[in-house]
Order: C-alpha cells, then sequence, then structure tokens
C-alpha cells in the first residue's frame, strides 16, 4: 500500500523531488499532486506532462482539489515565511508535513542521524542543505567523545542558489546552528554559507571543524567513515574530498577557550572534515549538491515516515 503525497512549490527543489518520488517505481509514496503559484512554471508543466494533479493556486487550491482528502504527506519546498502558514492549516488538517523551508517549526531531522526520535511527529524540518551535509559529520564525532565547538561552512555554486535560498539566509546559519547542537551534539555550534561565483560553477564543498575531547583518532575516523556510509545510502554523490585531518590542542590553548568548564582539562584533538557532494542531476545540474542532499534527504525521511504510518495502521 502506498502513501499518497503532494508536492507545495514548483521551483528547482520542489519539482527535484517529484522526479526522485516518481523514479522511485517500488518506493512507498504514491506522487498525487503538485502545487505552485505560477502557471507557467516548469515545475507545473512537467508534473502534468508526467500525469500529475497540479494547481497554481497554492496550497488553498490543493485543499479544493478532490484528491486532498487521500493525501496523507505534504511536502513544502517553499520559503519559510510561507511554510508558517502551511504548517497550521496542514496540521488542522490532519496532514503530516515534510518543512524543506528553514521555518524550523517542528523538530530537526537528518535521515542519517535522528530519524528515530522523529517517528510520530506530525511536521518535520529538513534543516538546510549545509546542515544536511555537514551534522551527519558531527554527530560522527559527537558519538564518540564530546564535542565542545563546531563550526561548519557550505560552499554553494551561486547559480544553485535561488531566490529562496537568498531570502533566507539568516534562517539558514541561525537554524543550522542550532541544528549541529541539538542533533550533531556538539554544545556549541556555528554555521557559514558562501555563495561561490566561479564559473563553471562548482559541487559543494562542506568544511566541518570539531573541538572533540578525545585523543582517540582510529575511533573517529572509524566513526566518521561509518557515517559517510550512512549518508551514501541516499546521497551516492556524498564524499569525503581528502583524509580527516587530527590536530592536537594543547592544556595552554584549552585553557584559553570559551568552552564548558569539565571539559578544560580533558585532552582534545581539532579535528577537520572536508565533505564534497555531487548531485544526481535527476532534474537539476550535478554541481546542485546543495539543493539535491535537500530533496534525497526529504524523501529518505518521507518514506520511513510512510512505513512507520502503515504498520501502525495495520
Amino acid at each position: 500500500m502506498t502513501v499518497k503525497v503532494a508536492i507545495v512549490g514548483s521551483g528547482n527543489i520542489g519539482t527535484d523531488l517529484m522526479i526522485k518520488i516518481m523514479r522511485r517505481t517500488e518506493g512507498p509514496l504514491e506522487m498525487a499532486a503538485m502545487v505552485g503559484v505560477d502557471p507557467q512554471s516548469d515545475g507545473l508543466a512537467r508534473a502534468k506532462r508526467l500525469g500529475v494533479e497540479i494547481t497554481s493556486d497554492g496550497l488553498e487550491g490543493l485543499r479544493r482539489m478532490p484528491l486532498y482528502k487521500d493525501i496523507a504527506m505534504v511536502f513544502d519546498a517553499t520559503s519559510a515565511g510561507a511554510h508558517k502558514k502551511h504548517a497550521a492549516i496542514l496540521e488542522a488538517d490532519g496532514k503530516w508535513a515534510i518543512d524543506l523551508t528553514p521555518a524550523a517549526i517542528g523538530p530537526y531531522v537528518v535521515p542519517a542521524v535522528n530519524m528515530a526520535s522523529v517517528a510520530g511527529v506530525g511536521n518535520v524540518n529538513m534543516v538546510t542543505c549545509g546542515g544536511q551535509a555537514t551534522i551527519p559529520m558531527v554527530a560522527a564525532l559527537s558519538r564518540v567523545a564530546p564535542v565542545s565547538y563546531a563550526e561548519i561552512v557550505a560552499s554553494i555554486a551561486s547559480r544553485s542558489a535561488g531566490p529562496g535560498t537568498r531570502a533566507n539566509i539568516d534562517e539558514f546559519t541561525e537554524t543550522t546552528s542550532r541544528a549541529i547542537e541539538s542533533v550533531g551534539g556538539a554544545r556549541r555550534g556555528k554555521a557559514i554559507i558562501i555563495l561561490n561565483p566561479a564559473e563553471p560553477p562548482l559541487v559543494m564543498r562542506d568544511t566541518v571543524y570539531g573541538l572533540v575531547h578525545s585523543q582517540d583518532i582510529d575511533a573517529m575516523r572509524r566513526s566518521v567513515d561509518s557515517m559517510v556510509g550512512e549518508v551514501q545510502s541516499y546521497v551516492p554523490g556524498y564524499r569525503l574530498k581528502q583524509d580527516v585531518q587530527f590536530e592536537p590542542v594543547s592544556a595552554e590553548q584549552l585553557g584559553s577557550l570559551s568552552i564548558p568548564d569539565e571539559l578544560h582539562h580533558v585532552p582534545a584533538m581539532k579535528v577537520t572534515i572536508f565533505l564534497e557532494v555531487e548531485g544526481a542531476a535527476h532534474y537539476l545540474p550535478a554541481y546542485a549538491g546543495n539543493l539535491d542532499i535537500m530533496t534525497a534527504a526529504a524523501l529518505r525521511t518521507a518514506e520511513k515516515l510512510a512505513v512507520i504510518r502503515e504498520g501502525a495502521a495495520a
């Protein structure tokens, strides 16, 4: 039995997500409707050609469609501001919401890290592209030893940053920083995004810096490698760009840092992880790994939730 889904937002992310869902012919999701506000959008045109029901009247247009009653799950690929309005409506209508905006109304979910904790939640947030790429690495370190500080730098091709991304830069940094702590397990987190104007466009690159209170390099390396494999199971283009770097931190250096008192005398390493995320090019260009990892993570999350939902209904 399949779960019928709709996508609100017919831009690049929504269209790529639609194509991913429809390519998974054996998956638990059934693409039912594509929703936009621009009647001329390529996403709506493609959906129509693929036999998907469409509306250019936004969420209210979807709610007027007879098939709405059968839709169990709605992906929101609009903007943080729009999702704040959509969330209350979808909750009142009894729909599960997968939020691909930085609105962060529901709990953060990173499929490789914390799927089990959001199994019964009606609205989940996919954090940000930078968060989906880097938080698994922070979590990989924090499951080995305390991480008193983690900082991530996400560099994406300027061409892959659409109006929604550019309008939500502040939300990106705030949402990602909070998720580095609440999902990744760092005591304190910081996020930076760079829009790289290089031509030809560069593939998404991410750097993770962690202050990890352990000297067990082998354990940290094994944990990182294992987590990379987990993310690759739904984002094949996710990979380490080079070996993980380890740099001992002296007691004097630790004493000058703003970290929890109980960790000031615990030996630490500065760990640096370099990542690259190449997109699957289902709809978006391969360099747009930042968008691909969001849609791939949303799809993995929805599939897991659909299986849970059907199991509970059986």
